[in-house]
């Protein structure tokens, strides 16, 4: 008797069996389309790639001890026609080969089973015994307040449990789980996944698979992904109100009035999931909103009457694109983390749907700084108006976010009025950061912020500020000797080297004018006190690859030196723990140094220190 088994009986690991039980003696014909599909499955770290090799080997060993005649037919196919299994290309070429040498199909797929009776082709199906739903191990080892299982080949089982804030580590067992152990657990919940309706398989890739499995996410990594076997499974402990938040009457009406593009930040493990489900359903059953969700994977545990999106066909941007078909009220998204995510965030904002954005953040602030950089500055207060920081299970604080148009805090200068972000305390209704442009920066200025008045440091403004004035004047006299100090919020020193303290001010004081109107700021100019160049020491000069060493002496570290060259300052230094100090060769500083050399000019340095300046 000759039989033809197709790809499904042999991942199934059935064909040894059913020829010990009713295909003894038979001639096997392997079409080479089954080996190629399961050596692609394989390849791709699929599971079932791996069964239906050890299937081929036990085929083999049959053949080897004489129970059966092995033989390979028919031609591989071409990668095209791999590609194409799942449309039938694969299942067809097998029943040709059936057809071709007039043998009997076994299968365990019901579809190839009716499609080969159809086409006249004597057919075997062997009918999988239906497995039932079960309790998985897995799931046995979640008690009620576990909020995670971690499992990993060769240690023993471990646990989170307690909520937000109170969270602690266990031992489940004393005795290490082994490879196999893990392996057990996977393929029954796999098998799970096959019937229950709540189960799916959210991303399935080289060496990892994320299945969703009821209120459980599950993560299975192995190699080459992983270094070892490992399963990990979370699951929401709280199901909460907003009312168990203990939200004020201030944010409340806010939530309910004006917010429409809600941020909830926290670090990982802070509830941030939690309040934003908690959010989602006040917004459906208190104020009769229609709520969607955006999420990767699919695992928040949400009502019935929510649904919850996962990215459509691996992108969120298709999913986004039917969410604004379906047009709901607000959209919980889960979460923004990549600059992609941030841009899908805000168009759909922009578009009119109420965002509410689950961001990893360890400050409040830091998650609105994320979208600097990834918007205009004046477009982020119509993305984002509210900010809700998460800590320990607890709402910690809560930002309002708008744009004026104002002197930021520290300037005085009327014409220095620009569009500013105000960031408040929504309880207090206290500033606490502007975030502006200043020339070609982004400032975000934590008005509130202690100086001690002891070790004053300077602002994110002031140094702003000094930073263009320094630029202007190398702009006019590259790396002229120079130092700036603010005597107030609205007038700088400058001290410079008298040599070219009037090219500095220019004709009539035409140059500083337009230094101060580019700067902000008023500027005085001074001459800076500087000791005679003969008070100079010649410095030995090295070459090593890339770069250029000027040494000194070990008694020199840490101390700042002039570099001069021809006679001209080029720049200053501080000498380096290995007593010498470093640059590139092909910078102009560089180039500099490397053509005096040439020229046997000695390159000196003058040591600056306070009785200089």
């Amino acid at each position: 008797m000759k039989i033809v088994p197709d790809t499904s009986i042999i991942i199934d690991q059935m064909l040894s069996k059913l020829i010990e039980e009713n295909f003894e003696n038979a001639e096997v014909l392997i079409p080479e389309a089954v080996q190629s599909e399961i050596e692609n499955h394989a390849n791709k770290r699929k599971d079932i790639g791996y069964n239906g090799i050890e299937e081929l080997k036990k085929l083999r060993i049959l053949a080897d001890e004489g129970h059966i005649t092995l033989k390979y037919v028919g031609r591989r196919p071409q990668l095209d026609e791999v590609s194409l299994a799942r449309g039938g290309e694969i299942d067809a070429m097998i029943r040709d080969i059936a057809r071709k040498y007039n043998a009997t199909l076994i299968t365990s797929d019901r579809l190839q089973s009716q499609i080969a009776e159809a086409q006249g082709i004597d057919t075997y199906f062997y009918q999988k015994e239906a497995p039932k739903i079960v309790k998985t191990e897995l799931e046995r080892y979640f008690l009620d307040d576990v909020s995670s299982i971690h499992l990993r080949e060769n240690t023993v089982p471990m646990a989170k449990r307690g909520k937000p804030g109170e969270i602690e580590l266990i031992e489940l067992d004393y005795v290490p789980l082994r490879y196999n152990d893990l392996d057990r657990i996977t393929n029954e919940l796999l098998a799970q996944t096959q019937l229950r309706q709540d189960a799916f398989i959210e991303i399935e890739k080289k060496g990892v698979k994320v299945i969703q499995f009821g209120n459980l996410r599950i993560t299975i990594a192995k190699r080459p992904f992983a270094d070892g076997f490992e399963i990990t499974a979370i699951k929401p402990v709280n199901r909460l109100d907003l009312i168990d938040y203990n939200v004020s009457d201030k944010l409340l009406k806010r939530l309910s009035d004006d917010a429409k593009g809600i941020l909830v930040a926290g670090s990982p493990g802070a509830g941030k999931s939690t309040f934003a489900q908690a959010l989602a359903e006040y917004y459906h059953y208190d104020l009769e909103k229609i709520v969607k969700t955006m999420e990767n994977p699919r695992d928040l545990n949400l009502d019935d009457n929510i649904t919850q999106y996962a990215p459509l066909e691996g992108s969120m941007e298709d999913t986004a694109d039917i969410l604004l078909l379906v047009r709901p009220d607000f959209t919980l998204f889960d979460e923004v983390r990549k600059t992609r995510d941030f841009e899908i965030y805000s168009d759909m904002r922009l578009a009119g749907v109420g965002m509410i954005g689950i961001v990893h953040a360890t400050r409040a602030i830091d998650a609105i700084q994320r979208f600097l950089g990834r918007l205009e500055l004046g477009v982020i207060p119509s993305v984002i108006d509210t900010t809700i920081y998460i800590e320990d299970g607890e709402i910690k604080s809560v930002y309002s976010i708008e744009l004026t148009v104002k002197v930021p805090t520290g300037m005085i200068e009327a014409d220095l009025a620009r569009p500013v972000i105000e960031i408040k305390d929504l309880q207090t209704d206290a500033l606490l950061y502007e975030i502006y442009t200043y020339g070609e920066q982004t400032i975000v200025m934590n008005v509130n912020k202690k100086h001690d008045d002891e070790n004053k440091d300077k602002s994110s403004v002031d140094k702003i500020v000094t930073k263009v004035i320094r630029n202007e004047i190398y702009r006019i006299v590259p790396n002229v000797a120079v130092e700036i100090s603010l005597l107030s919020n609205n007038r700088a020193l400058v001290e410079i080297d008298p040599e070219y303290a009037g090219t500095i001010i220019g004709k009539n004081g035409k140059t500083i004018e337009k230094i101060e109107e580019r700067a902000g700021i008023s500027i005085e100019v001074q001459d800076l006190e500087v000791k005679e160049i003969e008070d100079k020491k010649i410095i030995p000069v090295s070459i090593s690859g890339n770069y250029i060493s000027l040494n000194f002496r070990k008694e020199d570290i840490g101390a700042s030196y002039d570099i001069i060259v021809e006679g001209e300052y080029l720049f200053t230094a501080t000498v380096g723990k290995k007593a010498n100090i470093r640059l590139k060769r092909n910078i102009e500083m560089g180039e500099i140094i490397i053509k005096a050399m040439k020229k046997d000019e000695p390159v000196y340095a003058r040591l600056r220190s306070d009785d200089y300046y």
